[in-house]
């Protein structure tokens, strides 16, 4: 049986599908709800928080291979502490339980954020570290610091690979997450940065994770990035794909700035979370690059999804997830 962690997130539910599309048993866990996914006998339901170290063990009874997914993403100075936590934390719990359950491989779904986002003289690839430099990001500190754990774990003998995608694009809860993206492109978002950064589907991200724990493949990184481009091309495509008006409005510096004061402002008014924060304006405005050829070293057969492909597939999904 495969344990899979974050069952429920966009990664989670993708990879679960996908799983069990090759009949193979599945124990996923999720932390509040089950997902409205299509639910298969070969999938068994469990309620476990990766911060239980008891209910951790209990999950790991009968289990050979464990996809870890599970992660708070959050650009929020308010919850840096519950970032650090589930993060870090109950990374160091899944890969003790690992350990102890003598499993024959870990795949860890990190970010390129791990890898510090801000490096605008070369392209990012898997030799890099998260650093106080090249990083404005404790999300991007979280995940570097998981990755320590994965790292520790290789060294007591656990077989692990890490994956580090880029922005993941998928038909995900549109109201949280990167699919967030696809909401407000069809809410004709007017704003755009120049700034460039990486994006890749999920179905890739998942194909290139089953491929890894099928592989003897063990102690590596591998960036997960179809394509770079800039977020105006981005939102204009979606928008167009969805004929909807793209963005027409440039986002200066200045402008940023001004905005993300103006939301944490607003956020300690209303105790909402803010729309943008003084990271993710900076990244916004980065524009960065990244080498994605290690996966295809290893793996020569990888084929990355075209974005304009990516794009309309996803847009399809929504259109008919939300009666569009």
């Amino acid at each position: 049986m495969i344990l899979v962690t974050g069952a429920t997130g966009l990664v989670g539910s993708h990879l679960i599908q996908q799983l069990t599309a090759q009949h193979k048993k599945v124990r996923a866990l999720y932390r509040s709800q089950i997902p409205s996914i299509p639910h298969s006998e070969s999938i068994e339901w469990v309620q476990a928080d990766i911060l239980d170290v008891m209910a951790l063990e209990d999950a790991m009874e009968g289990i050979i291979q464990v996809y870890h997914c599970a992660a708070i993403v959050s650009f929020n100075p308010k919850r840096k502490r519950e970032l650090l936590k589930i993060n870090i934390e109950g990374t160091a719990n899944i890969v003790n339980a690992c350990l102890n359950a003598n499993i024959q491989k870990l795949v860890f779904v990190s970010s390129v954020a791990a890898l510090g986002r801000i490096r605008e003289d070369r392209s990012i690839d898997e030799t890099m570290n998260w650093t106080e430099e090249t990083s404005n990001s404790e999300y991007g500190k979280s995940k570097y610091l998981a990755e320590m754990e994965v790292w520790r774990g290789i060294g007591e003998g656990l077989n692990a690979v890490m994956v580090n995608p880029t922005i993941i694009l998928g038909a995900g809860d549109w109201n949280k997450g990167s699919s967030e993206i696809f909401k407000s492109a069809y809410n004709e978002f007017p704003w755009y940065t120049e700034g460039t950064t990486g994006f890749v589907d999920v179905a890739d991200v998942v194909k290139a994770m089953m491929l890894l724990m099928e592989s003897d493949i063990t102690a590596q990184r591998f960036i997960l990035s179809a394509e770079t481009t800039t977020y105006q091309r981005l939102f204009t495509s979606i928008a167009k794909t969805f004929d909807r008006k793209p963005p027409h409005k440039k986002v200066t510096p200045f402008i940023a700035a001004m905005v993300w004061r103006m939301e944490a402002i607003k956020g300690k008014i209303t105790g909402r979370s803010p729309l943008l924060t003084e990271e993710t304006a900076k990244t916004a405005q980065a524009k960065v690059s990244f080498d994605n050829s290690k996966l295809k070293q290893y793996i020569p057969d990888f084929i990355y999804t075209p974005l304009e492909d990516s794009i309309k597939r996803i847009c399809q999904e929504l259109k008919q997830k939300h009666n569009l």
